[in-house]
């Protein structure tokens, strides 16, 4: 009898744990990936920009994955609504919990809740076509806005605010999102970082995209992109070398301008009923390497304010969470018998997407060791009722691989009916559910 294993999350984190369970030799594993939407792929989906088709096809290793004979994808089933970690463990040898980092780090400044101050994550899920946010949730009538962060997520969106809405017409972007970015006001965009550009967490090729941008000008300022010093990693070299090549450029009046900035840290932001400004403190680096305010500020006039500073994973309903790493403690991806961890939410957010397959494979490694026996009963492995009954008790309609398919099917005849691209997403959870075979 195969050991019957859950893994809850079906973005990179949790395909690549299929993958290395399967693919082990120790013994025959079949897999179930539970993800609360109907769709799979996660990250990949729902948080990479509809412009960067290289990254996105990564979709295509992950598909192959997902129809390997050992993995079963069942799709609109949420830890703690449709099924606790109980009757998880009831129905399977073990479970990985493969949930990601879904939400962004504050910033804790006063004004940070006002109107027009929103998490990046927001709205890379609105250009992404997340069903979590309302295709109408942005309204771009602001003249300037500013993007906190300097990391690839910051460059992601200040990319796709710069580009004009025939730009994106191709991409994947739901339509109604790309009728929005066509009625977008913003003139100039602000990317402000606290430290210099050596500490810039953005990758050379993001960086080297912004300055193809063909409707806005970018800008460095001399001062800002100096740095001390030159023993730097390669990577960093290679940033520091492209702003540099920016300084002082003078703009050749395309529709936006893009203002790079750094040593600056935001302190307040302003406003009554809505975001209206954003005030920042020019910052150095003290003798320990931490950052210091310097007492001189300077005035944003945003119209919004959009924090990218990281993100965190957030606590699933029965397993164990620490609000101090904002990760689900655990010993080389142990959580507690036959519970395991892998992504993310194991490590933090670090790394790359396809660091998630390492990451993976240590948590399989850990999974197989503790399991060697312990789920056996007289040589025998433990008969466990069906997670197909579990849910039909509770009238629950898991969406298939198969649903899956028709779902992108409907999504390739709308792209075909609009005259845009290989595919335009379907939105909201219902939309995608009528596009499912056995759905009315």
């Amino acid at each position: 009898m195969a050991l019957h294993v859950a893994v809850i999350g079906s973005g990179p984190a949790g395909i690549y744990t299929a993958e290395a369970l399967v693919k082990q030799s120790v013994e025959p594993v079949q897999v179930d990936v539970l993800e609360r939407l109907p769709t799979p792929y996660g990250l990949v989906r729902y948080g990479v920009a509809p412009d960067h088709t290289s990254i996105k096809s990564i979709a295509n290793y992950l598909r192959r994955v997902l129809e390997l004979p050992q993995v079963r994808f069942l799709g609109g089933i949420t830890l703690g609504d449709h099924v606790s970690v109980e009757d998880l463990l009831r129905v399977y040898d073990a479970v990985v919990y493969c949930t990601g980092a879904m939400v962004d780090r504050r910033l804790g400044i006063p004004g940070e809740d006002l109107p027009g101050s929103v998490a990046a994550t927001d709205f890379v899920n609105w250009y992404c076509g997340h069903p979590d946010v309302d295709p109408g949730r942005f309204t771009l009538d602001s003249s300037e806005v500013a993007v906190i962060g300097v990391g690839n997520v910051a460059v992601d969106v200040v990319r796709v605010l710069a580009k004009t809405a025939e730009e994106l017409r191709h991409t994947d972007v739901p339509h109604d999102v790309l009728e929005r970015l066509s009625q977008s006001q913003v003139k100039a965009i602000h990317m402000v970082g606290r430290r210099g550009p050596e500490h810039a967490k953005f990758t050379l090729k993001e960086l080297r995209e912004l300055g193809e941008l063909a409707n806005a000008d970018v800008c460095v300022r001399p001062d800002e992109s100096a740095v001390l010093g030159a023993d730097f990693p390669r990577q960093v070299q290679g940033n520091i070398k492209v702003l540099q090549s920016w300084a002082g450029r003078e703009p050749v009046g395309r529709p936006r301008r893009l203002d790079v900035r750094f040593w600056l840290r935001p302190v307040e932001i302003l406003g009554a009923e809505r975001v209206e400004g954003l005030r920042l403190e020019r910052t150095r680096l003290s003798e320990e390497g931490r950052v210091v305010g310097t007492g001189e500020y300077e005035t944003l006039p945003v119209g919004m304010v959009l924090r990218s500073v990281g993100y965190q994973s957030v606590p699933l309903p029965g397993v164990p969470f620490s609000e101090r790493t904002m990760t689900v403690p655990n010993e080389a991806g142990r959580v507690r018998p036959r519970e395991y961890v892998a992504g993310w939410l194991k490590r933090g957010p670090t790394g790359v997407i396809g660091t998630n397959k390492s990451d993976a494979a240590e948590t399989v490694r850990t999974l197989l060791a503790d399991l060697d026996g312990e789920a056996l009963e007289g040589g025998e492995r433990v008969s466990r009722p069906s997670v197909e009954s579990l849910l039909a008790e509770r009238g629950v309609r898991p969406v298939t691989y198969g649903d899956w398919l028709a779902i992108e099917r409907a999504e390739s005849e709308l792209a075909t009916s609009l005259g845009r691209g290989e595919r335009v997403k379907l939105v909201g959870v219902d939309t995608m559910l009528r596009a499912c075979a056995h759905r009315e």
